[in-house]
């Protein structure tokens, strides 16, 4: 019977032993990593559920706010535009040819990357000169490098990085590429349909709850869409979903042409004030300016962004309402009228506490950091950190948001608390070495890495 015990345990070892090195083999890992986090993550939130964690607003928003920058475009257009609203007659159904799929699989959270390479591979862009990686990692590798760590393989180190923002997408193609991009909020239906129609498809950014195998829910997340088509005889978006985890299912009809109503595009829209993003060739500027009317001028599309949400605001309930108001402080944010905002944001978190802990859309400041800076300008530090300790506490112990390390540090500053506004600021670099805010804040403030 021992005997028979101790082969069944040197078995056992051997078998793990086994698994453990086949797991190590590059091809398998790389295949695998990802799963093992996921799967690790879903460990982790069973027993320390993310929907507990709220943020109360300790401190009075205040009307008047502090010095702070004056109000620059974050993207600028050239070419002399004035702003008219030209209503074009449309087909009923535009579907565009020539889209590559890019899929964001055996990576995690990678759907920025995998969507800015399809917008780039459909402008016929061929990559970074000299450099072999596949598009989507070539994107990643600049704007989700996670943490700098040379113990960690490529996929590793990006899992540390929970998401890219618009910007730093926009920022690459304009940066490392001969083709433009711009974004901005507010957009409608009618305005998709106007740019798809005119061959300009377009990523969007999206709230989604969506049904994975083996049935269960995933709670609310954020997600890239690149939206290629729309057909007015029924209603719906046409769209390519870079998150195809059913390998059941065979890959060519994995996430490719996905169609969704116009209702419910809009619905998960909503909980990104309904920010989009082009990428084009610099010789269709004039053209794409004209699409978008007065959407070309980043003050009109806020102004715009925020008399949707005033009128969302009024109308919606439940989770809808909150990304409302959400959107109504982060529409003021843009503005620079950052006491209405910080007003707007307190009423936001106020509907988020009260709604069941299972609707909480815990991620929500994951991708957006509107209310950092709200609170920021307007004096209320301790809410700054108060949320940036919140949002943290929603995190997988491992994973970081260098966007709230650096918030933190700046009112950690503001507050005389130096150490700490270092060592925040120093874990942003680290864990982003390409995140150009903290990199000049270290350098204004005179720190090394």
């Amino acid at each position: 019977m021992r005997k028979r015990t101790r082969n069944i345990l040197i078995g056992v070892a051997a078998a793990i032993l086994a698994a453990i090195g086949l797991y190590n083999i590059p091809f398998i890992h790389d295949k695998l990593a990802w799963r093992v986090e996921d799967l690790r993550t879903k460990i982790y939130y069973f027993f320390n559920p993310p929907g507990e964690v709220v943020f109360v607003p300790a401190q009075q928003a205040q009307m008047t706010t502090t010095p702070r920058p004056s109000a620059t475009p974050t993207q600028a257009v050239t070419g002399d535009f004035t702003p008219t609203i030209t209503p074009t007659a449309l087909p009923q159904t535009v579907v565009l040819d020539g889209v590559t799929f890019v899929d964001q699989m055996h990576r995690w959270n990678y759907c920025g990357p995998a969507n800015l390479a399809m917008a780039l591979e459909y402008v016929n862009w061929e990559g970074l000169p000299g450099n072999s990686m596949e598009i989507r990692d070539q994107i990643g590798a600049a704007i989700k490098p996670g943490v700098n760590d040379p113990n960690l393989n490529f996929v590793e180190r990006s899992q540390t990085d929970v998401n890219v923002m618009p910007y730093e997408m926009v920022d690459f193609v304009n940066d490392n590429t001969p083709f433009r991009a711009l974004y901005r909020y507010g957009g409608t239906v009618d305005l998709l349909k106007q740019l798809i129609a005119a061959d300009f498809p377009v990523i969007t950014e999206k709230g989604i709850y969506q049904t994975l195998p083996p049935e269960y829910t995933m709670q609310w997340a954020g997600h890239y869409a690149f939206t290629t088509g729309y057909d007015d005889t029924t209603g719906e978006f046409i769209y390519q979903d870079s998150y195809t985890p059913n390998e059941n299912i065979p890959y060519e009809q994995q996430g490719k042409n996905i169609r969704m109503s116009y209702e419910e595009y809009t619905e998960g829209w909503r909980a990104f004030n309904y920010v989009f993003i082009i990428v084009y060739p610099p010789e269709r500027e004039a053209q794409l300016l004209q699409v978008l009317g007065p959407w070309a001028d980043e003050t009109w599309a806020a102004q715009k962004a925020l008399e949707i949400a005033e009128q969302e605001s009024q109308t919606l309930t439940g989770i809808d309402q909150f990304f409302a108001w959400f959107n109504k402080g982060a529409s003021y944010g843009l503005l620079t009228e950052y006491g209405q905002g910080a007003l707007a944001f307190d009423a936001a978190f106020a509907f988020y506490n009260i709604l069941p802990e299972d609707d909480r859309p815990y991620r929500i400041m994951w991708y957006q950091t509107g209310p950092y800076r709200a609170y920021y300008y307007t004096s209320r530090f301790q809410d700054v950190i108060n949320l940036a300790n919140a949002t943290e506490a929603t995190l997988f112990s491992h994973r970081v948001l260098e966007e709230t390390l650096y918030w933190r540090a700046l009112a950690e500053a503001a507050l005389g608390l130096y150490d700490a506004a270092y060592t925040d600021v120093r874990r942003a670099v680290e864990y982003n070495p390409n995140f150009g805010p903290a990199i000049s804040l270290m350098a204004e403030w005179g720190i090394a890495p």
